[in-house]
């Protein structure tokens, strides 16, 4: 998320109580998560394993709870619960806003059936066609000649905790949905906004009914996502992917340009573009049709050794 007009380090340790360290007066100009972080952003860190990555990150403005050496250049904000403290400068920076504070700016030739729910700041291109039931959240930006079917959900809160000993605490949303130009979304999808930037659907793809986008997840242009897929947040799907029906893939896996990933697989890991893929945990394709071949032998190959040991 921006933040309009920026501010500096300082004045955000001031708003929560919290002490800066290094160059306070660097401009943060946004809020941002890890996976997603930019020069100027604020990122919140809390664990040791991660402190290298949060510190040596484009981040200019480290959230953090531990007494470090700022990095050159670079500001730190040190208090007890950074994942908290952060949580309350998104909903301070960016509150929600009502439903009906702000009515959407609508592209000439886009028709949106009466019983859509919009919310405040959403943007609709050109020639875009609204199907009965569809919900838009706040800041949802939609591009020219999109078609968008009935009871699909766009950008619904990411889930995203952190977990505590008392339950999980919610991260507050600040991010937002983009569909790009020539997209078709199917019927009863749902596609959560970012925790901190965009979620976004690349030009000319199309989703079929009953799919599952994560918060953080960028998907490429010309894509083919077929019927019950489930895609976790902070993916990142390169041009010309296709996911056949009920395909899974976890969060933080990159699916290379062009890869066809069969149906009911589920990736474990990230994997090349230009090559299929199938089982779970999948595969390529060929090789693991090979295995599925030769696991079809295993009895004939036991009863096979058991005859021979039986003779002898």
């Amino acid at each position: 998320m921006r933040l309009h007009p920026p501010q500096t380090a300082a004045q955000l340790a001031e708003r929560i109580g919290a002490t800066a360290r290094g160059n306070t007066q660097r401009l943060v100009t946004g809020l941002n998560e890890i996976n997603r972080v930019e020069e100027g952003d604020l990122v919140f860190v809390d664990h040791e394993k991660y402190y290298a990555k949060a510190l040596n990150s484009a981040a200019t403005t480290i959230l953090i709870n531990k007494e470090v050496e700022p990095p050159a250049g670079k500001a730190i904000i040190v208090c007890q619960d950074p994942c908290a403290e952060y949580n309350k400068l998104v909903r301070h920076l960016m509150p929600r806003q009502a439903w009906d504070s702000q009515d959407p700016v609508v592209g000439e030739g886009t028709e949106i059936h009466r019983s859509v729910v919009v919310g405040a700041n959403v943007r609709i291109g050109a020639d875009c066609l609204i199907m009965p039931g569809v919900v838009l959240y706040e800041n949802t930006t939609i591009g020219d000649r999109v078609t968008i079917h009935a009871n699909t959900v766009i950008g619904g809160d990411p889930f995203y905790y952190k977990k505590r000993p008392t339950g999980y605490d919610k991260m507050a949303p600040g991010g937002s949905v983009v569909i790009e130009d020539d997209v078709e979304i199917g019927a009863l999808c749902t596609i959560d906004r970012g925790v901190s930037a965009d979620t976004r659907i690349g030009a000319g793809t199309k989703i079929d009914n009953h799919v599952q986008v994560g918060h953080d997840t960028l998907i490429g242009r010309h894509c083919l996502i077929c019927a019950h897929v489930a895609i976790a947040g902070a993916v990142v799907m390169e041009d010309h992917v296709t996911l056949w029906g009920q395909v899974g893939i976890p969060s933080k896996v990159r699916v290379g340009g062009g890869a066809v990933v069969l149906a009911q697989s589920g990736l474990m890991g990230s994997v090349e573009g230009g090559r299929s893929y199938l089982g779970s945990p999948a595969g390529e394709s060929r090789r693991k049709l090979r295995e599925i071949a030769l696991t079809s032998r295993l009895p004939d190959l036991f009863r096979s050794l058991t005859e021979k040991k039986q003779e002898d």
